[in-house]
């Protein structure tokens, strides 16, 4: 019932304002986000991608070169929710993949909801809703403007479909493969899956991805990789090197059976030919009113924790999908003809290359475990004030640390000078370039740098009583493989490119922010987005 009030309440605020109705628009929005892609992938492999994929975006479309997330963490749920609603955590809400909730007393994840049930899949992955999305998307204002508009959200991790398509998307279908491969969704959507999804999930069709996988090209014509087999990158369960070729068949049994389809390019392959199943079969682009279609590549995301930049895997993946986006690109003409549907894509977040590697290089750069850190933190807090404080951190986040209100009254501190202690221990580690209250990130004016980033992904009721800032090329992460969610730049440089109809050819060296990308699509539309943080890139139109 929820989403129906908040359609109707905001289809009634919508028309009490005049609004022109005459602008021509496109038939369809396509918004592609791209799992940890750093721009210079878009450069780096640009003569390796054919003409008809990601550089043909680049040579018909408008290409800004600088765009950078504004905000921290750089990690999915909030990268998806400040691409589609064109603002930024401390407005949206989604502060992180997970938060501490200071009421339950445990951490949440960005799109859990237990008032909904999964159709498919299990509990765990399917009683999930966009609830915690505290203000609308692009696509939901188009459906106020246009209430038979349809929009779809596709996307192998349900935080990037779900967050993407906002509260009254008509459907958002994300990936389960723990027992079999299936498509799913949550009672927010629909009571049952449409039967074109149940011919989708059927066994026969899902076979084809798990293919062997073995590089594209002679791995010879790879340039600047990393042996294949090293000692830098995860290994998968069953598997004693990190080498090509991976015998998908053979190694789904010891890793999550089919879940094992989205660690490799396949993934990214099922993705697309799921999304274009939704277009043929919900008409989308077909019915006299601009329909939203989002779709989220998330195997660059898996592959790239697990290999690294530098990898053959990672490379492989990226021309693999080059080829994905020249045939959806194909589709959509044939099936909407060009020019007559805007796309966009861009990332949700870069990443750091393996600091193992980085260090063998020369560059100095380490992981470091959470856990121990925060035993070390725990240590020197009780030497300081000289009482066992065990239990006065509840929970560690998106690199701030949650304080156990209780643990604190019933030890009789002030809460002002345990915070004020823990960020002397912080900033006596040297892995650490800084630590700052909530206090200070919430009421200071005129921040700039760094702690803008913080203070722009910081929301009072979700986020932290302390934010800290790893130094540049450092990380929190056990075991092999690496990740992401600095405000540096190898995190926060992201591809954004603009393409089909009402957008010119062009390319900017100007300096954008993923907020950015909301409000110019609205206009395009010939609408306005309210809540939006972000700038209108009106340089981008025809």
């Amino acid at each position: 019932m929820t989403r129906f009030v908040f359609l109707f309440t905001f289809s009634f605020i919508f028309s009490c304002f005049s609004f022109s109705k005459n602008v021509e628009k496109p038939k369809l929005v396509v918004a592609i986000v791209v799992d940890q892609m750093r721009y210079d992938f878009l450069e780096n492999l640009s003569n390796r991608f054919s003409e008809n994929g990601f550089n043909r975006l680049i040579n018909e479309g408008y290409n800004c070169k600088n765009n950078f997330f504004n905000y921290v963490p750089t990690v999915t749920g909030p990268g998806h929710s400040s691409i589609s609603t064109g603002s930024t955590p401390m407005t949206h809400g989604i502060v992180g993949n997970n938060w501490y909730d200071r009421e339950k007393s445990k951490s949440v994840y960005c799109t859990d909801d237990s008032n909904y049930d999964n159709i498919g899949g299990d509990d765990y992955s399917g009683n999930k809703s966009p609830n915690n999305l505290l203000v609308e998307t692009f696509a939901d204002i188009n459906k106020y403007y246009n209430p038979d508009a349809k929009t779809i959200s596709v996307g192998i991790k349900d935080r990037g479909s779900i967050l993407m398509g906002g509260k009254n998307a008509d459907a958002a279908y994300w990936y389960y493969g723990k027992e079999k491969a299936q498509w799913i969704t949550s009672t927010y959507y629909m009571q049952k899956l449409p039967s074109w999804v149940e011919k989708f999930n059927m066994e026969d069709n899902l076979e084809k991805y798990l293919e062997e996988w073995v590089p594209l090209y002679e791995i010879s014509t790879y340039e600047n990789y990393e042996a294949d087999n090293n000692n830098f990158e995860k290994l998968f369960k069953g598997k004693d090197d990190s080498a090509f070729p991976y015998d998908i068949k053979s190694l789904m049994k010891h890793n999550d059976c089919f879940d094992m389809i989205k660690e490799t390019p396949y993934g990214n392959e099922m993705t697309t030919d799921f999304a274009m199943e939704a277009v043929i079969n919900e008409d989308l682009g077909k019915r006299g009113v601009t329909d939203v279609l989002t779709i989220s590549y998330s195997s660059t995301d898996y592959v790239g924790h697990s290999f690294g930049v530098a990898s053959v895997e990672t490379q492989d993946t990226y021309i693999r999908l080059d080829k994905e986006i020249e045939k959806l690109l194909l589709f959509l003409d044939n099936e909407l003809g060009e020019d007559q549907y805007t796309l966009f894509l861009t990332g949700d977040h870069g990443v750091l290359e393996i600091p193992a590697f980085l260090s063998n290089n020369g560059v100095d750069a380490m992981s470091i475990s959470e856990k121990d850190m925060t035993i070390e933190v725990i240590k020197k807090l009780e030497n300081v004030l000289k009482v066992n404080v065990k239990s006065i951190i509840s929970d560690i986040d998106n690199n701030q640390i949650y304080l156990n209100n209780n643990a604190i009254d019933r030890l009789a501190l002030r809460k002002n000078v345990v915070i004020d202690e823990i960020i002397k221990i912080l900033n006596s580690f040297d892995f650490i370039s800084n630590a700052y209250s909530s206090n200070y990130i919430l009421n200071s004016k005129n921040l700039d740098g760094y702690q803008k980033l913080i203070q722009n992904g910081f929301l009072e009721k979700r986020s932290g009583d302390i934010a800290l800032v790893l130094k540049p090329n450092v990380i929190f992460y056990d075991g092999k493989g690496t990740t992401h969610g600095s405000g540096y730049n190898y995190d926060t440089h992201v591809p954004l490119i603009f393409f089909g109809f009402g957008i010119k050819n062009g390319q900017t060296e100007k300096i954008t922010e993923i907020p950015d990308i909301a409000p110019t699509i609205s206009k395009i539309l010939g609408q306005k987005m309210k809540n939006s943080t972000g700038t209108l890139l009106d340089f981008i139109f025809d």
